[in-house]
């Protein structure tokens, strides 16, 4: 069964940082383009960032400069680092691949 497991999420000041990570089940997935997305409590689902198979990465506007997606093929793993957070990037932040999604790590930004 293919799995994509979110961890690293929490409660963190504005301004702080805090570095998501996606581990795929299968390592197929982190051979894929993969991308994070993130929903905030009463709003729809957003895209956040992706990365490409090749490495190529792009970012929503409001993210851009302040979160940097990444990938450890060998750890089978993604990740979201994630500075300078403000509060509007409180939200559940999920991890998709090859059609899979992952079950979502909270992040809750105080201001």
């Amino acid at each position: 069964q293919v799995q994509l497991v979110e961890s690293g999420g929490g409660l963190v000041q504005a301004g702080g940082s805090l570095r998501l990570s996606c581990a795929a089940s299968r390592s197929f997935l982190t051979r894929s383009a993969m991308a994070w997305y993130r929903q905030a409590p009463g709003k729809q689902r957003e895209w956040v960032a992706t990365i490409t198979s090749g490495g190529t990465t792009n970012y929503a506007d409001s993210v851009k400069g302040r979160f940097t997606i990444s990938r450890d093929s060998a750890k089978n793993t993604v990740y979201l680092q994630m500075n300078s957070l403000k509060p509007e990037d409180t939200g559940v932040y999920y991890c998709f691949g090859a059609t899979y999604w992952g079950q979502g790590t909270s992040v809750t930004v105080s201001s």
